[in-house]
């Protein structure tokens, strides 16, 4: 049984970030494994109906309310559903066919980047020099990782890469068309029904692939990829997120796909033996300082956090407001 001290440990919120990069930093990893004994969108389409399956059920018993009521939060659960769910992860389970989960996990990392862009062109918020800058570095860190060479454009790698790109200019996109929509539906409901959706979606194209379950091989290395995606980075991983979420807000929240890559790198290493290169390392560095550019304020927030979350003080520099929107 875990004792009370080791339960406030866990419980406080550097301590959940962390827990959050591993499980979806691992996720990169199963997604990897997996894809060798499952087709790619049949797989996707497995985990998620699975997952929220779970967390819709956790909805209905636990949440206010659990169905959507009115075109607002219809159209949220359907766009989270179709891109951040199914076309998220259509492209991200392709792309990691020809690529590692480190290399993915990195190219993902320049959601937050690309979010900023979407949101300047579609919402027309405003574009500063400086974040302009900050969303040029990140494509550029995007070309150093897949190796961009003209005469090797259409290589494995830079297929892959570029598969995964689209995933996550898929999830992007996704976040920003859904911000002019207001929707007092608990965020577990909304996630549990996008979830499912997506998950149809996801299962409904694999099988116009030509995918089935009669082309899955049952090992158990592949019952425990699913077991992982489905509870652990599924189920376990999106209750911290939800409680993260209301802690510290979505801006603080993005940095954990700055972590995601770090574990992914090593679990791949541990795992499969695969190993980075300097330009992946270095690709991510400048995708990194792209973020930083655009978020830098939520940056400077967060260190200050970190750099006292042993403490109450702690605790409230990553819960608090860091100030107005970056410019």
């Amino acid at each position: 049984m875990i004792s009370g001290r080791i339960r406030d440990f866990i419980s406080r919120t550097p301590v959940l970030f962390v827990l959050l990069a591993i499980l979806w930093g691992g996720s990169f990893v199963a997604i990897e494994v997996g894809l060798h004994h499952f087709p790619p969108l049949l797989f996707a389409g497995l985990r998620y109906a699975i997952a929220g399956a779970a967390i819709l059920g956790y909805a209905v018993v636990a949440a206010d309310r659990w169905r959507p009521a009115g075109r607002d939060e219809w159209l949220t659960v359907g766009i989270v559903g179709a891109f951040i769910i199914a076309g998220h992860h259509a492209f991200l389970y392709l792309g990691e066919q020809y690529v590692s989960g480190a290399i993915a996990a990195v190219v993902v990392s320049l959601t937050p980047v690309l979010t900023v862009a979407f949101a300047a062109v579609l919402l027309d918020e405003r574009l500063t020099g400086v974040q302009a800058t900050g969303f040029a570095l990140g494509v550029l860190g995007v070309g150093i990782v897949a190796g961009f060479d003209p005469a090797t454009a259409l290589s494995t790698s830079a297929v892959g890469v570029g598969l995964v790109l689209l995933a996550t200019a898929s999830f992007a996109l996704g976040g920003v068309l859904t911000r002019p929509f207001r929707s007092d539906l608990p965020l577990a409901a909304m996630q549990g029904w996008a979830m499912v959706g997506g998950a149809g979606a996801l299962l409904a194209v694999g099988a116009l692939r030509g995918e089935s379950m009669a082309t899955v091989s049952w090992t158990p290395t592949a019952a425990w990829s699913l077991v992982y995606l489905t509870l652990l980075s599924g189920v376990v991983a999106f209750g911290v997120y939800f409680l993260l979420l209301d802690r510290v807000g979505p801006t603080q929240l993005n940095l954990v796909g700055y972590l995601e890559p770090v574990t992914a790198a090593t679990f791949g290493w541990l795992l499969l033996g695969d190993l980075i290169d300097a330009g992946t390392v270095a690709g991510f560095g400048i995708i990194f300082l792209g973020f930083a550019l655009v978020k830098r304020r939520a940056l400077a927030g967060v260190v200050a956090g970190l750099r006292s979350c042993g403490d109450d003080a702690g605790e409230e520099a990553w819960s608090g407001d860091v100030g107005p929107a970056d410019d």
